[in-house]
C-alpha cells in the first residue's frame, strides 16, 4: 500500500505510518492521531484515515483571535 509522494489521503484508507510520515514531511496538512504521539515509532503500523476536514480554527497567541486555517487535517487511529 506504500506510494511515494503521496498527496492526499482518503477517509477509510489505510496507511503505515512510514507513508503518513512521508505525507506530512511533504505537504500542508495536519495530521491528528488518536494514538497520542506514538503515530511515527512503529514504521510498519497501520492507520486508518477517519476524518477529513478542509480547515480549521487556531487560537492566537498574540491577539487572542480565533482564526479559521484553509488547510486540510486528518484524524487517524490505529488499524
Amino acid at each position: 500500500m506504500s506510494k511515494p509522494g503521496l498527496n492526499t489521503l482518503k477517509k477509510g484508507t489505510q496507511y503505515p505510518a512510514r507513508d503518513l510520515d512521508s505525507f506530512v514531511s511533504t505537504t500542508e496538512a495536519v495530521v491528528l492521531s488518536t494514538n497520542d504521539n506514538d503515530l511515527f515509532t512503529d514504521p510498519d503500523r497501520h492507520y486508518v484515515v477517519t476524518h477529513e476536514f478542509n480547515g480549521f480554527f487556531e487560537h492566537s497567541a498574540d491577539n487572542g483571535e480565533k482564526y479559521y486555517r484553509e488547510k486540510k487535517a486528518y484524524v487517524v487511529e490505529k488499524a
